[in-house]
């Protein structure tokens, strides 16, 4: 007995459904919780000028007879040095660090990647000279080298974005490299030559994407590394600078504060420690779903 086409055809979309569900079941709950806080810091970030309790405080904005006021129903994070309400800064603030965030991640992960695939497709001397550039960059502590560049520059959001993509990018390269390898050797990329492709298609058609992975869980993971490094550059007083808003600033700003007029200091501190932590689970549970 045979089942026609439309009578059989229902049957597809529960089975899609299925799989859809298991699909989210295998995903590790702290990387969900992860992916959740994430979604939920870019959409404030993306609707600061309309969920702020008050946007103009965003900016230069001030209101001395207002300074320093603790939490209330007004006021819920209190208000700063100069009667700026904190919780609009807070908000404003998660627009400049993820634009960092994402500026760095994707400079230093798109010369990273382009210089690791090259490397590890063509080997020999041109992967030699490569990796011991990458080799000089990873010889300075990340840390230390941004700051460097950050003091010869002038202190800016830029020059944040800058300094912390000049010391990441290396750490893409190597990885790639070494996936990019391993992809080279396989059999399809051996008959990919063999039919006479071009190297630059067989690279960008065949071993770029499948060395992409690893790539794209270790930049889950370094989105908190970033967030954190860009805080302390501007705490050092090297990057952001009023009135823009920005978290390590804004903790750098509140840090005299501490002992009497907490809340200064601790809402963009809190807001740093959940985004990073947000990434850094994103992060574990994407490796260890792959790893699977």
């Amino acid at each position: 007995m045979t089942i026609s086409g439309p009578a059989g055809a229902p049957t597809l979309q529960p089975r899609l459904r299925r799989t859809a569900l298991r699909g989210l079941a295998g995903m590790d709950r702290l990387a969900t919780v992860g992916a959740v806080l994430l979604a939920i810091i870019v959409l404030a970030a993306l609707l600061a000028p309309l969920i702020a309790p008050y946007p103009e405080d965003g900016g230069s904005a001030t209101h001395p007879l207002e300074a320093l006021l603790p939490p209330s129903g007004a006021h819920w994070f209190g208000t700063d040095q100069v009667g700026r309400d904190v919780l609009s800064r807070v908000l404003y603030g998660a627009r400049t660090s993820l634009l960092i965030a994402v500026a760095v991640l994707v400079i230093s992960g798109v010369v990273g990647v382009v210089l690791g695939v090259v490397a590890g497709y063509a080997g020999g001397w041109v992967r030699d000279v490569i990796m011991r550039i990458t080799d000089i960059f990873l010889a300075f502590p990340a840390l230390l080298l941004s700051l460097a560049l950050a003091v010869v520059l002038q202190p800016s959001v830029t020059t944040v974005i800058v300094a912390i993509s000049v010391t990441w990018w290396p750490w893409y390269a190597r990885l790639t490299a070494s996936v990019a390898a391993s992809v080279a050797t396989r059999g399809f990329v051996d008959s990919a030559r063999c039919l006479g492709v071009p190297a630059p298609v067989i690279v960008f058609r065949h071993v770029l994407p499948n060395s992409l992975t690893p790539v794209l869980v270790q930049l889950s993971l370094d989105g908190g590394g970033v967030i954190l490094t860009a805080a302390a550059l501007s705490y050092l007083g090297l990057g952001a600078h009023e009135p823009t808003s920005e978290w390590g600033l804004m903790v750098q700003q509140g840090q005299s504060l501490f002992t009497t007029d907490w809340w200064v200091v601790t809402c963009p501190g809190v807001a740093i420690l959940i985004t990073a932590f947000a990434f850094n689970v994103l992060g574990e549970g994407l490796r260890a779903r792959l790893a699977r």
